[in-house]
């Protein structure tokens, strides 16, 4: 017999080890795993679990959330890697090192200032075409909006 008082309550205990935005989620998925595991003991013999097979189970569904935000996170972080990989292949080597001034702190010269100007205008520019929409209106991100 299915006791969802009982997995509501474990599920309410563990439910804070997720983010905030994620807790409603997590909780739902304790109750239905413990829900899904006293089926199966259920089919197996018969019994209840015990109330250290609950936390246990709810234990190891908080366990599995974070390692899929891991994996969610380090899926995210390879896209970065490449969409910046190949955004160096084609860029400028004069911007790259105007780059790498600028993350050491260094000043730049006018002519570098010059050519950083016009570069972030070209881009501005294409950005601004490739976001035009049918209507005509342009992408927030362009406009500042």
């Amino acid at each position: 017999m299915l006791d969802w008082s009982k997995y509501i309550t474990v599920a309410d205990k563990l439910q804070h080890k997720a983010k905030y935005q994620d807790r409603e989620d997590l909780n739902h998925t304790i109750i239905l795993s413990l829900a899904d595991a006293q089926i199966r003991l259920d089919n197996d013999g018969g019994g209840q679990l015990s109330d250290i097979a609950m936390l246990r189970i709810g234990s190891y569904e908080c366990q599995r959330y974070w390692r899929q935000q891991k994996r969610l996170l380090t899926i995210l972080s390879l896209n970065t890697v490449i969409d910046d990989r190949t955004f160096l292949l084609g860029c400028p080597m004069r911007l790259i090192v105007i780059a790498g001034k600028r993350l050491k702190g260094i000043p730049l010269n006018n002519a570098d200032k010059l050519y950083l100007g016009k570069w972030r205008k070209r881009e501005q520019k294409r950005l601004s075409e490739s976001c035009s929409t049918k209507t005509g209106e342009r992408c927030q991100a362009t406009t500042g909006g």
